[in-house]
């Protein structure tokens, strides 16, 4: 008796797509003490003191500097809790986000 024909079928695999991703971005501003910043920087944002006054020059310098990339959510999160703190103390500081591209 011949063997039966067995036919396999490939197995599709399910990709779990990642989040999009956005970036931080901390706007510069004439009037909010550079200290402030870099005290809003190491709250928010973890970093430490040296790092953060560098991304506060170069936001300085340039008008605007990517601080830190996550999923949409945390993003936003960070950056209005950031952006609420200088509102807090009467300052203009402004966080915002954008997709990277």
């Amino acid at each position: 008796m011949p063997d039966p024909i067995v036919k396999t079928r490939p197995k599709t695999k399910t990709r779990t797509a990642r989040p999009p991703l956005y970036k931080v971005i901390l706007l510069n501003d004439d009037y909010t003490p550079r200290e402030f910043v870099v005290q809003v920087l190491k709250a928010v944002f973890r970093m430490g003191a040296e790092r953060a006054y560098a991304v506060m020059m170069t936001a300085h310098r340039r008008g605007a500097c990517v601080i830190a990339v996550y999923t949409r959510d945390v993003a936003e999160t960070k950056a209005k809790e950031a952006t609420d703190l200088g509102k807090q103390k009467g300052y203009p500081l402004f966080f915002t986000t954008e997709p990277e591209t």
